[in-house]
């Protein structure tokens, strides 16, 4: 069976879809996974042979039109949804347009798209074969979906479409206890950890005295680009008497400056360092997020992006974490929000409930085994 993932463009989405396609490429058929050029080590470093299908960044669809006229992130929170849609819509054109020849080679018995990898549907409509919906965190406003599709109009127009295709099966990461109520019916399967390794040191896997406290603001964090948010984070924390753990990409470490002792910063392997934790301090980021949940670490939740202050609710609602809005998050609140969850230990007691329910789901084998009969069904 041969079988194309398709991906976004930061290593948060590429690292969800990763396990499955592990999975599939170990039972022996053949994967691919395309995303656009930045990310091809990203990739490659799951062990996934990549298919570039785009030169640009997805940062340059996000902020330029369709004839390169640079555009501003609007401020409201509504119309930043559909801003970040209509961007994912213009990302998805353009892989779309860099699929076609590929495939017309190497033909895909299944696609398998990351949520918000809007490429995924058309291609797999393109070739008449089965397309499978792959979660990449706990769900996103369906604004965005609504607002890529209009975006894709001229190239759902192409294939005869009015709208976008439904998958043949969606897969969700998400445990039973965390979805929506409105959650479409899905396969279930076990969250696995997947991120970028480096070699492993013993401080790693072994925790201190003092509790450790990990806080990061994503993989995509650049000189450029959230390194803001990371800074006030680390300020903010830093003066707690804890073990501190900055996770950040070494491009952008030389911008935090001279740290004190009591902190490690560079690019940690978070499904390593995250089981000596005590407590996740971030951004809100998916795989952040759910690395945090499958190891059962308490978290305290700032959601910068508008899109993710859903999940953060419902995982603060469960009592694992606490959220913190954009705005309210001084110094003063930051500190007692750490403060509390690290001495409550019904943080702890939660955040064990759900990393025991995430261990329960099928496997990445078991759905492994449903994309093969689902593709043999055909």
């Amino acid at each position: 069976m041969k079988v194309l993932f398709v991906a976004g463009g930061s290593g948060g989405v590429i690292f969800a879809i990763t396990p499955l396609a592990q999975t599939l490429r170990n039972l022996g058929h053949e994967v691919f996974m395309a995303a656009p050029s930045n990310v091809m080590s990203t990739v490659a470093g799951g062990g996934i042979a990549p298919v570039p299908v785009t030169d640009k960044t997805m940062l340059d669809f996000m902020f330029s039109d369709r004839n390169g006229v640079a555009m501003q992130r609007p401020t409201d929170v509504h119309d930043r949804t559909i801003f970040n849609g209509r961007g994912m819509g213009r990302f998805a054109a353009a892989s779309f347009a860099g699929l076609k020849p590929f495939t017309e080679h190497w033909k895909p018995d299944l696609v398998v798209g990351g949520a918000l990898s809007f490429a995924a549907p058309l291609i797999a409509a393109h070739l008449g074969v089965p397309f499978v919906n792959h979660a990449i965190d706990m769900g996103e406003p369906r604004q965005i979906d609504l607002a890529a599709t209009a975006e894709l109009a001229p190239e759902l127009e192409s294939l005869g479409l009015r709208s976008m295709p439904e998958p043949d099966l969606f897969v969700d990461i998400c445990p039973p206890s965390l979805r929506r109520a409105d959650a479409p019916p899905a396969q279930l399967m076990r969250y696995i950890p997947a991120n970028t390794q480096t070699p492993v040191e013993p401080w790693m896997h072994t925790a201190g005295e003092r509790p450790r406290v990990l806080v990061t603001a994503g993989s995509r964090v650049t000189k450029e680009f959230d390194i803001d948010i990371l800074r006030g984070l680390v300020d903010k924390v830093g003066g707690l008497d804890v073990e501190l753990l900055i996770a950040v990409p070494p491009s952008a470490a030389e911008e935090l400056g001279t740290l004190p002792d009591n902190v490690r910063m560079g690019w940690l392997p978070l499904d390593v360092v995250a089981r000596t934790c005590s407590l996740l301090v971030h951004h809100t980021g998916g795989n952040t997020m759910l690395t945090g949940m499958a190891n059962g670490v308490p978290q305290v939740l700032i959601p910068y992006l508008p899109y993710v202050v859903d999940y953060a609710t419902r995982l603060t609602d469960y009592g694992a974490a606490t959220m913190i809005t954009p705005g309210d998050d001084t110094p003063e609140n930051l500190a007692r929000a750490c403060e509390e969850l690290l001495a409550d230990p019904t943080y702890r007691t939660r955040a064990a409930s759900v990393a025991a329910e995430m261990r329960g789901l099928p496997t990445p084998f078991a759905v492994a085994e449903r994309l093969e009969k689902l593709v043999a069904e055909r």
